[in-house]
């Protein structure tokens, strides 16, 4: 049954070539007809008549071919100039979507940076700016790099602050790097005040992010909300920089003081600058 399916095949493909050649000869010998009648013109007689009427329908086929193929490759054409065109909007919008975010990150960067200058005038300290460059709150110890050292005039022990408060101390540097101990580290512990009530304490740094109040006794009223700001004791921080707003007062701790949790002013995961003193607290020059 294959063979004759086979067979078959073979038989109507070259019936369907014999079809096709037929009509090429009929065309080619038409074409020879007609252009002879062009070159001897005379009266069309009946056989000539004959070919003209045939030659119509084969020539009407042609032409609609060609015109078919000349459209399909025109749009062909089109379509591969329009890719080709999109491909290179796409590219343009890339990179101007890129120089956008540039220039809106440097106009953020632009806006922080000024309010660290307003910060830098209001201080009777010399400073210098620094960037961050690296960040370490995972392990047991809370600190930051940045990207100025000895060779800015940074050493240990300087206070760093940044536009909203107090970012910590530094602790180590190298010539063009240095490592700041974070308010937020168990071992940070600054001398504070609260603003209102001028109740003296010491703010330190907690696991969790959230700073304590140590040392207030429990008779002393804190209310939530109240400003905790450095007392200037110690010869690090100078006195009035905002530390931390209270955002509770447990009066039932064990012992003779208060359980007192501060929230920090400065929202360390999106740090980027910071201000180094180049002075400790107790040296204006």
């Amino acid at each position: 049954m294959f063979l004759h399916l086979q067979d078959y095949g073979r038989t109507m493909f070259n019936k369907k070539y014999q079809t096709i050649i037929i009509a090429c000869i009929l065309l080619v010998f038409s074409l020879i007809v007609l252009s002879y009648s062009v070159k001897q013109p005379s009266e069309a007689g009946f056989f000539r008549k004959l070919v003209l009427e045939a030659a119509a329908p084969l020539f009407s086929v042609i032409n609609a071919s060609g015109d078919q193929i000349s459209s399909a490759w025109n749009r062909y054409l089109f379509l591969v100039g329009l890719e080709e065109e999109n491909r290179r909007l796409k590219k343009e919008n890339a990179l101007l979507a890129n120089e956008l975010l540039q220039y809106r990150e440097g106009d953020l960067e632009q806006k922080r940076l000024h309010k660290l200058l307003k910060l830098k005038e209001s201080l009777n300290y010399p400073t210098i700016a620094a960037r961050v460059i690296a960040k370490d709150q995972t392990t047991l110890i809370k600190t930051i790099l940045i990207d100025k050292g000895t060779a800015h005039g940074i050493r240990a022990g300087l206070p760093v602050v940044a536009e909203r408060g107090v970012v910590g101390r530094i602790i180590e540097s190298s010539w063009h790097v240095s490592r700041i101990l974070l308010l937020i580290d168990e071992n940070s512990n600054i001398d504070a005040l609260l603003q209102e009530g001028r109740n003296q304490g010491i703010l330190q740094g907690g696991s969790s992010g959230v700073c304590s109040l140590k040392y207030i006794p429990k008779p002393e009223t804190v209310k939530v909300g109240d400003v905790v700001i450095s007392a200037g004791l110690s010869g690090i921080f100078p006195k009035g920089l905002l530390l931390g707003v209270v955002t509770g007062a447990d009066k039932n701790a064990e012992g003779m003081f208060q359980k007192v949790p501060v929230v920090p002013f400065v929202d360390f995961e999106k740090l980027e600058e910071v201000l180094v003193f180049l002075v400790n607290g107790d040296k204006k020059e």
